[in-house]
């Protein structure tokens, strides 16, 4: 198996699944810019990365990806708002780990989709929203 091989049918999978990868696929993104930004200890790293990807942080770029959405990716953020899900984390709301689901499934259906910038083009409006409200609540 090829490693970033476009999926036949990305849209045909379940939000689950399309969230399953994007979760993957934005831990990854979040861990490659923070060590890009400079050597850091471990430590460091892992704690900037958990603050980047836990279900609270996502959610609070919803809004700007739903705004920055098409139709159809509007639709794949539906699907996985709208997951049933058994077991919800302590550390959030329900409603911001269905926002969360419905982020990760976007990711993931644009990374197995091939659509590279257009998931880096998300990727950037997630981070961005995540800093500025990070930002927002130090102050």
């Amino acid at each position: 198996m090829k490693i970033g091989r476009r999926h036949e049918n990305p849209g045909g999978l379940s939000p689950v699944s399309l969230a399953f990868v994007g979760d993957a696929v934005f831990e990854l993104m979040v861990r490659e810019m923070l060590v890009r930004q400079g050597g850091m200890p471990a430590a460091k790293l892992h704690g900037m990365s958990v603050r980047r990807v836990k279900a609270t942080a996502q959610a609070l770029a919803y809004e700007a990806v739903l705004a920055a959405c098409s139709q159809e990716e509007q639709s794949i953020l539906r699907r996985g708002r709208n997951v049933s899900l058994s077991r919800l984390p302590k550390s959030c709301t329900p409603e911001q780990y269905h926002k969360a689901t419905a982020i990760e499934a976007l990711l993931g259906y644009l990374y197995l989709d091939g659509q590279e910038e257009r998931l880096e083009s998300m990727f950037e409006i997630i981070n961005t929203q995540i800093a500025r409200e990070e930002g927002e609540q130090q102050e």
